[in-house]
């Protein structure tokens, strides 16, 4: 097993807070203040008002208009749990894919916040898993699994989402499971669904780490008995 230094060590917690405090930064839905200020499909959207809403996409209304955080209506309608809204803004023609400022889509607000009903209709309605998000070139993948969040771990899986996306970081879904994590029971499901959808455990962090070896480092003793279970 490779020695962690204090310099390996110091880099991965510098690295960790980044990326921590940046999504917290990024993954934050539209204030008091700006809804009070929306208007048109926005407003709708915010608001699950479908009727109003279907009025205004007849009206030829621009789908994706921005607000001044670069949100659609769309992303609106994924930060308020409004699944019939998303259902008709897909059908009416809005762009799925589309990122906010900080290069999130409605996919990965909806794997941050841990909403597994909303990612599923975004799914349902042709939302992609696949796409590289964030100001980290990562995946909604990679931000579940950095979460724990493991029932929206395993829907991106079957929808398709790279097991093995390498971020900015030099992080996969799986690494950060374990970097990430609190090695408790949420971070342990997210790691096994990992494992058992067959993601890499060769791909090593920026030092040369493999998964086994952090999971080692932290005292992650669970995911230590995956990982070598999974290696034979």
């Amino acid at each position: 097993m490779r020695p962690h230094t204090l310099a390996s060590i110091l880099a991965l917690a510098i690295a960790a807070c980044s990326l921590c405090t940046g999504m917290a930064n990024a993954q934050v839905p539209p204030s008091p203040a700006q809804v009070s200020q929306y208007k048109g499909l926005h407003a709708a959207a915010q608001r699950g008002d479908v009727a109003k809403l279907e009025k205004i996409i007849a009206q030829k209304a621009d789908l994706n208009a921005r607000d001044e955080q670069g949100r659609t209506p769309l992303h609106v309608a994924a930060f308020a749990k409004q699944s019939q809204v998303i259902r008709l803004l897909a059908q009416a023609g809005a762009d799925l894919s589309a990122m906010e400022n900080d290069k999130y889509d409605a996919v990965t607000i909806a794997a941050v916040a841990d909403d597994e009903a909303t990612l599923a209709t975004l799914l349902s309605v042709g939302a992609s898993a696949k796409l590289t998000t964030s100001r980290y070139d990562g995946t909604a993948l990679i931000a579940a699994a950095h979460l724990g969040h493991d029932g929206v771990v395993r829907q991106l899986i079957a929808a398709g989402a790279p097991l093995d996306h390498v971020n900015n970081l030099h992080w996969t879904a799986l690494i950060e499971s374990i970097v990430l994590g609190d090695g408790g029971p949420r971070h342990q499901q997210t790691l096994r669904a990992l494992i058992d959808a067959g993601a890499s455990q060769q791909l090593t962090d920026r030092q040369g780490n493999t998964p086994l070896q952090l999971a080692r480092s932290r005292g992650y003793r669970e995911m230590v008995v995956m990982l070598e279970q999974a290696k034979r």
